[in-house]
Formats: C-alpha cells, structure tokens, sequence
C-alpha cells in the first residue's frame, strides 16, 4: 500500500510539473550486481578480498569512481590503491557491462508509480551518478526507460550529483523550472542536488544513502514508493479547498 510517511509540507503552494528520479536504490536494486562486477574486477587485478553486499551499499550512489576507489582503499595501502586505480576502474566497467541488471530487482511500485505520474502529465527524467550508457541499458532491461523524456548519467554533464548541475540540466531538456520539479531519490545526494537546484525534494526508505538512515536526509517528505510520490505530486495539482465549514 503507497503512504506518506512523512507529509511533503513544502509542496502545499508549490505545483509540481517534473519529477527527476534517481537510478540505484531508487527504482532498481542493483547492489548485487555491483558486489558481482566488484569481484570479478578484484578478481583480475590480483586481489583476494571480495566485497559483500554490506559493504558495497555503503559506496553506492557516489558515481562509478568513488565506488572503485573506496573498494580498493580498504584493501590496499593509499600508494598502491592509487597506482590501481585506472586499471580497476576499466576492468569493473568490463565486468559490469557483463551483468548489467542480472542481478537486480525492480523495486515494489515503480512501474506504477511512473505510469501514474505519467497520467498526470508529469514529465519525467532519470538523473544518476551510474554512467549514461549502463543506466539506458538498466531502464530498458526493466522496460522502464519509455517513460522517461531524459536520461543523465555520472558522465553525460562535468559534474555528478550532490552538485546541482545535472538537476539543473534535466530541467532545461524538459523544459520545466526548478521550482516547478520534485527531485526523488533514496539518498542525501539526491536531496542535496535538488535543493541546491531550487526543487522540492522526495525520499523513499527503502534505499542505500550509503548506508545511513534515512531519517537523516534532509528532505521535503518521505514517501514509502514512487506511486506515493506521484499521490504527492497529484495533491500539487488539486484546486485548494475552498469549503466553508459552519
């Protein structure tokens, strides 16, 4: 069942034309794809400390190069970490581009929740850190990437979310304001860059905001899926009550 769990106050005067919804943790649950590239690139460059899901979910959502930086840094000293880092970062895009999405799962209510914030006439884009070419590939292989008017990834702008600059790009290639969009996501990153963009900003629980609650991300609600997202959204597009009560 779709809730509010925690009323999104900010939306009250603020009609909503645009969602910018993250990738990872967000509509897909891919950790266990990034544990299964992980280790096979650790695998190839010769080290034999594979990753668990309860570490990778604390890296997650940070763009590719944190991700392998922060995997090789609790291996190695920093020198040798650093040394690896080029050949690491090539070799688990070689092994992601192998499983991109074998071992993910679509989570509970995306599908309907875009549909509806479709039928809202809410144009929509799809903003992540996960580079362009893996996150197009992911949405298709969920049937999902029709609904989405633009696409950014970790690579498509110079900058990557918390940074505002891809939020801001999504609304210039949709046409819409900053004010008049709703940045969602599962993390602090992605409440960070729609604030700092001027938008309203939407949180779902069931993410990785690596690996803090999400009660500690500072956003306008927390929605329990992107179907409650859209039931938010729809309340910005309802005329005001204007019923006079005796």
């Amino acid at each position: 069942m779709s809730e509010l769990i925690a009323p999104p106050q900010a939306f009250t005067n603020r009609p909503i034309r645009a969602a910018i919804i993250d990738l990872d943790g967000t509509m897909v649950d891919t950790a266990d794809d990034f544990v299964a590239a992980l280790n096979g690139m650790l695998t190839r460059v010769g080290i034999d400390q594979p990753a668990t899901r309860e570490e990778v979910v604390g890296y997650i959502g940070k763009g590719s190069e944190n991700l392998i930086r922060s995997v090789l840094g609790a291996r190695l000293p920093h020198p040798q970490a650093t040394a690896q880092f080029d050949d690491a970062l090539a070799t688990y895009q070689s092994e992601y581009a192998k499983i991109n999405g074998k071992h993910s799962t679509l989570f509970p209510e995306v599908e309907a929740g875009l549909e509806a914030m479709r039928e809202l006439g809410i144009a929509l884009a799809c903003v992540t850190n996960k580079p362009h070419r893996f996150a197009v590939e992911l949405l298709s292989h969920f049937g999902i990437a029709q609904y989405f008017k633009v696409i950014l990834g970790g690579d498509s702008v110079p900058l990557k979310k918390p940074d505002p600059l891809p939020m801001l790009t999504a609304c210039e290639r949709l046409d819409v304001l900053p004010r008049e969009t709703v940045a969602v996501g599962d993390s602090e990153n992605d409440a960070l860059a729609g604030r700092a963009a001027g938008m309203a900003t939407l949180t779902v629980p069931y993410g990785y905001n690596h690996g803090k609650a999400v009660q500690s991300v500072k956003s306008d609600g927390i929605v329990s899926s992107l179907r409650a997202a859209a039931s938010a959204i729809a309340a910005t597009l309802a005329p005001p009550n204007t019923t006079l009560t005796e």
